[in-house]
Formats: C-alpha cells, structure tokens, sequence
C-alpha cells in the first residue's frame, strides 16, 4: 500500500485483492473511482480500517435510526430507515468535507452519479452541512445490500430513488473524512 502513484490500472487490481475488506462481506460497486478509493485508503488507512469494521461486525438490520460515531468527526455513520423519494422528489448533492460510503441494507434503490465539473449549482455550498446541490445528467445504478458504492469530492451523487416494490429501504452512510 506505500504507492505513491496510481494509475487506473494498479487501482483496480489492488481493489480486486480486496485485501482492504479485511473479512468484509460486501461488494464495490463499478462505478467507484478505483485511483480516488486507492489514494484516499493510503492517506487514511486507519479511518477506512475502521469504517470497513464497523460494517463488517455490526449487526446492520439491528442498527437504530440516527447517526452512530465511530471514530469521532473522522468515520461516522447515518442509519435511515424511510420511504426512498420518487425521482423527482430526490436532488443530487456532493460534499468537500467526506467521502460517501452508500449501503442499502435492506431494500433497493436507485443512485445516480456525474461529475460536478458538468453540473449546475442550484444551492451553494453550505459548509455548515458540507452539502452543495445541483442539476445534471449522470448515470444510474440499482443499489442492493450486496454491494456499496463510494463517492467522493468532487462526484455528485442522487440517492435515495425509489425502485417499484420497495417501500421503505433501510440505509447507512458512512462519512469518512476526505484527505487533501
């Protein structure tokens, strides 16, 4: 892991060891940046060790509503438990502060993600919440409780979409602190 440089190349291979799962059952989505998740888990292996156990030693469909410190402002997860919003109701977002780390845990939805650079801000960025929302064109996935997706600064992502069938899906975010 003491790469200096990632090419696009030794970033998928290391996230195909999957050696970073330490027994972790759940799979990357492939839409993840593979360069970005490579670098960020260098510069901050401890924090990404930590979010990766607490996924994997939790009891997730046991886990309350609310938000749940792992390690302190650094990894923190948010549990929801809520009806996903029809594709109209749901924005895409991004945040400078924290990484991204989706996972339906019980139901499915529909993410989207593009990149800021072609988005249109139509709310600024509020530090405060670390949240800036836009309007664009992305790419959709279809996310089950198999697999986890990543999105980093710099990456808009529309959560939260509903999929015919599925009511209320149960979700945790963990929010892993963006190393520059």
């Amino acid at each position: 892991m003491a790469q200096s440089t990632w090419t696009e190349k030794s970033a998928a291979k290391w996230v195909h060891k999957g050696k970073w799962k330490n027994g972790l059952n759940l799979k990357v989505h492939p839409s993840v940046n593979n360069v970005m998740f490579a670098e960020q888990y260098a510069k901050n292996k401890g924090a990404w060790d930590k979010a990766f156990a607490f996924l994997r030693d939790s009891d997730l469909s046991a886990l309350t509503v609310g938000k749940h410190v792992i390690d302190g402002d650094n990894v923190y997860a948010l549990v929801t438990e809520a009806p996903s919003k029809e594709f109209d109701k749901s924005a895409w977002e991004s945040h400078k502060n924290y990484i991204d780390l989706q996972h339906v845990i019980t139901g499915e939805e529909k993410i989207g993600e593009a990149p800021v650079a072609t988005a249109t801000v139509t709310k600024p960025y509020d530090a405060a919440k670390d949240l800036a929302n836009y309007a664009t064109e992305g790419k959709f996935y279809l996310a089950t409780p198999d697999i986890f997706f990543l999105f980093f600064p710099g990456e808009a992502h529309r959560p939260n979409i509903k999929v015919a069938g599925y009511d209320v899906v149960k979700k945790v975010v963990v929010k892993i602190r963006f190393v520059n």
